[in-house]
């Protein structure tokens, strides 16, 4: 199932991007950008910060693994 972003109009003024999925259902939406151009820019970021990105862990009921992790493994694991 291939998602999209979509360039929207940002109610401050300025531009975001939204992530939807292959159904249309919202992902995420970004910060605010001042131009098209740089929402473009932060497409291209979202795009390789997606592929090679690690998950952090950060909710309460996280549990944080020991301190013998390989690099590049997970930070924390449920």
């Amino acid at each position: 199932m291939s998602g999209y972003f979509e360039l929207v109009d940002a109610p401050d003024g300025g531009y975001r991007i939204r992530l939807l999925d292959g159904t249309g259902t919202l992902m995420a939406v970004s910060v605010t950008f001042p131009t098209k151009r740089a929402a473009v820019a932060g497409v291209a970021r979202a795009r390789e910060i997606a592929g090679t990105g690690l998950i952090r862990d950060n909710c309460s009921d996280a549990v944080v693994r020991s301190a013998l992790l390989s690099p590049g493994s997970y930070e924390a694991e449920r």
